[in-house]
């Protein structure tokens, strides 16, 4: 797995780290203080159910509270998804976050991928729907898309909902990014209508906790829901994680707060970039894809700023790379150092 995420920190020497993609913002005052005080409770065993969490999420979402999994950050979702469901066959649009196929080839499935076009920005257009065969088990979507930063809209997803129902297909659409982009384009108001739709999503990135693991996954489905927490461990939430998620659960001001801020320096930091003549991509999220000639990942670490090389992403080539939208400090000493 070595050099397939971002955030390497730990073997670079890095004072300002553009290659995981977390909430400029950091941890909000409540879920720290929530943090500080569960180191009280780790004398006991966590609620195996996750009673508290699982209602606070629920209200946050508005949403029935048994629709709900959580799980050890979204990763472990992504796994206990490829265990349970037992998948022959996976359909996975590239490129795309690694962990989607780190999964599936743990469980032997065989995976098909959909290259996206650098001509249309890596886009997903309905022309997938030519490769969802009644032999088909899972679609994996992400929304919006890593490292693209590429939103969907609403009537493309909903298309391929009714397309994969009508064959049979499952579709899990990971949303770890949509608060950056804004609620209102989930899929979760759509959750009712579609049994086999699978949202996951995770308090990782918005909240800037990725320490604390913390994810959850969303589905009506009690057939698939059971199947998929037959994988999970028990106790696979700390007392950390439960108690931090509930904070953060009803921060809803903050996400606001959040979503204004990134609006407003990923468009500073995009305006810079071209200034400077590279080729990006457009973004919904809190991170930018770029094309650059010059060794990037390279130069800049050499100055202690660390950025996500997006060579090794399937459907992508050297000279790609992935940057963060941070503070306007830290964007400015980015944009300095190129």
């Amino acid at each position: 797995m070595m050099g397939i995420h971002g955030g390497d920190i730990y073997r670079n020497f890095v004072t300002l780290d553009f290659s995981v993609n977390v909430n400029p913002l950091g941890i909000p005052e409540k879920a720290k203080e929530a943090l500080h005080q569960a180191v009280e409770l780790c004398g006991r065993y966590p609620d195996m159910k996750a009673e508290n969490l699982k209602k606070a999420v629920g209200e946050m979402l508005a949403i029935p509270e048994k629709y709900l999994l959580f799980g050890n950050g979204a990763s472990e979702l992504f796994m206990a998804v490829a265990h349970g469901i037992k998948a022959k066959k996976i359909i996975l649009p590239v490129p795309s976050f690694y962990g989607y196929e780190y999964a599936a080839k743990a469980t032997g499935s065989e995976i098909i991928y959909y290259e996206m076009n650098q001509k249309n920005s890596f886009a997903l257009t309905k022309e997938i729907e030519h490769f969802l065969t009644e032999d088909t088990d899972i679609l994996f979507l992400a929304n919006p898309n890593n490292p693209t930063g590429h939103l969907l809209p609403q009537e493309t997803l909903k298309f391929l909902l009714h397309r994969c129902r009508d064959k049979g297909i499952t579709v899990l659409m990971d949303e770890c990014f949509i608060e950056f982009a804004g609620s209102q384009f989930s899929m979760v108001s759509q959750i009712e209508e579609f049994d086999n739709l699978m949202i996951i999503r995770a308090f990782t990135k918005i909240f800037s906790i990725p320490g604390v693991r913390l994810g959850y996954l969303i589905c009506k489905n009690p057939l698939i829901l059971t199947k998929i927490a037959c994988q999970l461990p028990e106790w696979n939430l700390s007392c950390f994680a439960q108690e931090a998620g509930c904070a953060c659960a009803k921060e809803t001001d903050f996400i606001q707060k959040t979503v204004n801020y990134i609006t407003m320096e990923r468009q500073f930091l995009e305006q810079g970039l071209l200034q400077k003549g590279f080729q990006i991509f457009p973004s919904t999220a809190n991170f930018i894809l770029l094309y650059s000639e010059e060794p990037l990942y390279e130069k800049l670490l050499a100055k202690g700023i660390l950025i996500r090389d997006c060579g090794n992403f399937r459907g992508l080539k050297k000279g790609f790379y992935r940057i963060a939208v941070k503070t306007r400090k830290e964007n400015e000493i980015l944009l300095e150092s190129l």
